[in-house]
């Protein structure tokens, strides 16, 4: 990416370029930059529900069991199931905590405010919404957004591990606390968790943590810290270490 384009990139952010302190810089240039993909996610219509364990289940296969759930009381309140967005051939696999009630009306992860937001954020290490997988820890929105409840992450959980089995990504981005603390088992501060590498599941894969675009859009003088969290994510998937 050229430095122009990287610096309207980082405006997006409400940031000037700066580089980070903590370790050697690494540039943009340096690093692959993935094609883009296209989404080649299948259509639930035409899949019915398998009666079958979620760990046996394809894409398809998976999308429709998510649309079909009734594991928690959530599937009573719900709109519709939010089963995530992006290529399936994604390395990059951002979880959020759990669908807003935009996100609920249109079936996509992260969408307005926070969605361009986190949009601005990929583009600033050179990724693009299709370029990545979007899932969040919860697939149904909790009624006025409220903060999961252990169970019903519990029971929605083998569903990401499943998806995270499939699409074998080579870094996960926990976005804000609830998603971290779920994915992590820990009851830590988002201010504890960040800044080191943490890995998810049998198959370990690598998990970075940072802000929820939410929280920026609240507390934009964090967003120099987001920007942090991202180089430092982009550097575990390159297979940089510090």
């Amino acid at each position: 990416m050229n430095r122009a384009l990287r610096s309207q990139y980082l405006a997006a952010l409400g940031l000037e370029s700066w580089t980070l302190r903590r370790g050697p810089a690494v540039g943009t240039s340096a690093l692959p930059q993935p094609a883009p993909r296209p989404d080649v996610q299948p259509q639930v219509a035409s899949v019915p529900p398998s009666p079958g364990p979620v760990s046996d289940l394809g894409w398809a296969e998976l999308r429709a069991a998510v649309a079909a759930c009734t594991r928690c009381p959530l599937s009573a309140t719900r709109t519709q199931t939010v089963f995530g967005v992006g290529s399936v051939e994604a390395t990059w696999l951002i979880v959020g905590e759990a669908p807003g009630a935009e996100e609920d009306r249109q079936g996509e992860p992260f969408v307005g405010r926070a969605g361009q937001l986190l949009n601005a954020m990929l583009r600033a290490i050179g990724l693009e919404r299709e370029q990545v997988f979007i899932a969040n820890v919860l697939k149904c929105r909790p009624p006025r957004n409220r903060d999961p409840a252990p169970l019903e992450a519990a029971q929605c959980l083998p569903y990401l591990e499943r998806q995270i089995a499939l699409l074998k990504p080579r870094i996960m981005l926990a976005v804000g606390r609830i998603s971290a603390q779920n994915l992590l088992k820990t009851d830590l501060s988002l201010g504890r968790l960040r800044g080191q590498v943490h890995h998810f599941g049998v198959s370990r894969v690598p998990l970075v943590v940072t802000y929820h675009p939410a929280y920026l859009l609240r507390e934009p003088a964090e967003k120099r810290k987001a920007w942090e969290d991202l180089q430092f994510a982009r550097e575990v998937c390159s297979g940089v270490q510090r």
